[in-house]
């Protein structure tokens, strides 16, 4: 936040204009609004006692258990959460139908982002059938499918996304960002979310100059989108405890947000995996703080705006209540 714009939020807030100026509360202490709007746009959920059992996470680990939205809105957190977009993890087609399932009783979540193979023959079936539930937003794939796509020249899959009005979520590593440049000029009209900034890992270097450049590189189309999200887990990659504050993620962040901008960043938390790095509480302020530097305008646009652009999630009755 510049000279100008603190002097001016703390005119508002000294002078008792601020609940007429905007509908948050702020203060000179706390400059993160307390009343945001704040959909989480990565989450999972599953239930391993079903019959069918789930595929991911494996069992024995502090992850195979049941997970459902009210675990997540029962966690202590920095600012609530009002809403959720859930991406699937597991490659099981029916598992897409569970969450569309699950989501008929819960307002909470306002979209979903399913796990469909683009190289299967039953994809452009599965892809049309699951689109036609208005809270089915996209499917997620693996750089390294997206990596074959782009070799073999097969994007008509990636075409049917965007011809459904349906987004495509990429996650891998590193190399991530890379492969999204050059997808993105090939399908302008596909709406594109990097994932968890890459999975780079987080340490106290700088970073390294081949993913800034790809993120930079990623960042030139407008039809892609970062979800702000991985940061934890990147730090836990040194192996070293995680750090709590804002400035030891600080040079990442400035690559990605001064990359993509205000318009086209996402708040998302990975939870539950992201637990195994931090709590909730710690992984949010961590990135409301970084909002809140470039203005409270921006933290409205990074908790729910942009992400109604990237993946047009679904306003629903009672959501703010559930």
């Amino acid at each position: 936040m510049n000279e100008l714009q603190w002097s001016r939020r703390t005119w508002i807030i000294s002078s008792g204009l601020g609940l007429a100026l905007s509908p948050w509360t702020v203060s000179a202490d706390e400059p993160v609004p307390t009343n945001l709007d704040i959909i989480d746009c990565h989450t999972h959920f599953y239930d391993p006692s079903r019959p069918e059992g789930v595929p991911w996470p494996r069992k024995n680990t502090s992850l195979y258990r049941t997970v459902l939205p009210r675990h997540l809105r029962a966690l202590k957190m920095y600012r609530p959460v009002t809403g959720t977009v859930i991406v699937e993890a597991s490659p099981l087609v029916e598992d897409n139908a569970w969450l569309l399932d699950l989501a008929k009783e819960e307002p909470f979540i306002v979209g979903i982002v399913g796990n469909l193979d683009p190289l299967s023959e039953e994809y452009a079936t599965n892809a049309k059938r699951f689109s036609a539930n208005p809270l089915f937003r996209g499917i997620r794939i693996s750089v390294k499918t997206l990596r074959v796509l782009l070799d073999n020249g097969n994007l008509a899959p990636l075409e049917l996304l965007a011809d459904l009005d349906l987004s495509l979520d990429v996650n891998g590593g590193p190399d991530t960002p890379a492969a999204i440049a050059e997808l993105a000029p090939q399908v302008p009209e596909l709406r594109i979310v990097l994932n968890h900034i890459g999975n780079v890992k987080i340490s106290p270097e700088a970073p390294a100059q081949d993913w800034s450049d790809a993120i930079r590189a990623a960042a030139e189309h407008p039809n892609v989108f970062a979800k702000i999200s991985g940061l934890v887990e990147g730090a836990a990659r040194t192996g070293q405890p995680v750090p709590d504050d804002l400035d030891y993620y600080r040079p990442y962040l400035d690559v990605v947000w001064g990359s993509f901008g205000n318009d086209r960043v996402i708040f998302g938390s990975n939870w539950p995996v992201s637990e195994r790095a931090a709590d909730y509480e710690t992984l949010q302020r961590i990135v409301l703080e970084y909002a809140a530097e470039q203005g409270q305008d921006v933290v409205q646009k990074f908790c729910s705006a942009n992400a109604q652009r990237a993946y047009k999630w679904v306003e629903r009755p009672g959501r703010r209540s559930s």
